[in-house]
């Protein structure tokens, strides 16, 4: 006899039905409707070590216009501040200029807050824009003052939206003990001190005898940086050679989280880290260290672009 099928269908429930109630068929478990997974992170854009250079240039252009160098209290540094704080107006950036005073002359702290992001959780990156008096400054600390400020001008071409907020600042004054830094610090309330959740410095990353030193001071900064490196095959090591005399201090005495990157100064290269980064044993990482000779004539382009390329990786991370 050939049955209809509802008919059909019915006694095949029935008798499933009778099965599940003997415990002759075991039916399997309902599962959950897959969820989407969470988009990852932008990955940072790259850095163009041209237009770093491009920006070191004219630091140079206004050592040379005027007398040489761009100290505290010299013209040559104000000069230097109303530079960057044009570009970073031009980008869309709050702009402020803080005023202090350090040794009987008057310095300036440049800070640019980007739109956005919880203010509760600040991500700060800075470096200092002054020189010695001897010389124009280029790697010191020119090479951390163009790459931070070209990553903030990237930060505003990509329209960056982070979870955090950013921040990013310029010193005067650290050759003279970290003035500008420590008077930034300094006035905040232990309420916005609160809220930075890290300080990221870039002093002298564009050493001519490079090494890749990485700041240990907080694990999690310190992690972001090594495996960022990593990832491009360059081993680094722990910096110490100049632990304490850059702005960091300033923050780390605060309580708050820092971190960084440094390619070296006047100490000399050993025959061990020659070998591992392919430089000179026994010669400076800088032999121009504090010198008229730190002009744009005194870059490594390979390390200040790898640092450039970290630094932005960096603010992505660590700002999502």
């Amino acid at each position: 006899m050939k049955l209809s099928a509802p008919i059909r269908t019915s006694l095949l429930t029935l008798t499933t039905a009778a099965l599940v109630t003997s415990g002759l068929l075991v039916m399997p478990a309902a599962t959950a409707a897959p969820t989407p997974e969470q988009p990852a992170a932008a990955a940072a854009p790259d850095i163009p070590v041209a237009d770093v250079q491009a920006h070191l240039g004219e630091l140079q252009s206004i050592a040379e216009a005027n007398g040489g160098n761009r100290a505290h209290g010299r013209p040559g540094y104000k000069a230097s501040i109303d530079y960057l704080k044009g570009k970073l107006d031009a980008a869309g950036f709050t702009t402020s200029v803080k005023e202090f005073t350090s040794g009987g002359a008057t310095g300036y702290n440049l800070v640019a807050d980007w739109p956005g992001g919880d203010e509760n959780q600040v991500l700060m990156a800075g470096a200092h824009l002054d020189s010695v008096a001897s010389g124009p400054g280029i790697n010191d600390n020119g090479s951390g003052s163009a790459a931070v400020l070209e990553t903030a001008l990237a930060v505003s071409r990509e329209q960056l939206a982070p979870a955090k907020h950013l921040r990013f600042a310029w010193w005067g004054a650290e050759e003279r003990g970290l003035a500008g830094s420590r008077t930034y610090v300094n006035s905040l309330s232990q309420t916005d001190r609160s809220k930075i959740s890290g300080y990221l410095n870039f002093d002298m990353i564009g050493s001519p005898n490079p090494g890749y030193f990485v700041y240990d001071d907080d694990p999690a900064i310190e992690k972001v940086f090594k495996d960022y490196f990593a990832g491009l095959g360059v081993p680094t090591e722990i910096e110490t050679e100049g632990d304490g005399r850059s702005d960091h201090a300033s923050f780390l005495d605060a309580g708050i989280p820092v971190g960084g990157l440094f390619t070296g100064a006047g100490n000399t290269m050993s025959g061990e880290q020659a070998q591992k980064w392919g430089g000179t044993a026994g010669e400076p990482f800088d032999r121009c260290y504090h010198s008229a000779c730190d002009t744009t004539e005194n870059i490594d382009e390979t390390a200040l672009d790898r640092n450039s390329d970290a630094i932005a990786h960096a603010i992505w991370e660590l700002s999502s």
